[in-house]
């Protein structure tokens, strides 16, 4: 079923004998929500979780794709989630106020070097070390 938010499709799974939705897994794990084992690309089943999510992740080719622009959804890696999604920034080139841009990468730098562990409390996944090396090369080439 389709709702909107994770509130949205949990209220419609609920409402709706035998249906099912998509929410994500803090927000399963936080509202007692069963889920289930997917079989994945390799052909593997398994359960959403911070190894599986990261696995998604890991087997990712970053460094070929053009600004990070990457689907992982059903990504190779023999652990790999088969419903993973990345969420990444957008921020300008050439912006009107270069200080707010920097600002705002010093934050994010922040977050990489100090935010892992709230990261892993919310069952969010950390980027890749690798991966935060290629964002910090971009962010010195491409944005101002």
């Amino acid at each position: 079923v389709g709702g909107k938010g994770n509130e949205g499709v949990a209220s419609y799974v609920k409402q709706i004998k035998g249906s099912i939705g998509y929410v994500e897994l803090a927000y399963a794990l936080q509202n007692g929500m069963p889920y289930t084992a997917m079989q994945n690309a390799a052909g593997n089943w398994v359960a959403p979780s911070a190894e599986t999510f990261a696995a998604a992740a890991a087997s990712a080719d970053w460094a070929s794709a053009k600004d990070f622009n990457l689907v992982i959804t059903n990504a190779p890696g023999e652990q790999a989630w088969p419903i993973t999604a990345t969420n990444f920034m957008l921020m300008q080139k050439q912006p009107k106020d270069a200080k707010r841009n920097q600002d705002t990468l010093a934050f994010f730098k922040w977050a990489f070097e100090n935010g892992q562990a709230q990261a892993n409390e919310l069952h969010y996944v950390p980027l890749p070390a690798e991966l935060v090396k290629q964002i910090e090369a971009y962010w010195a080439t491409d944005l101002k």
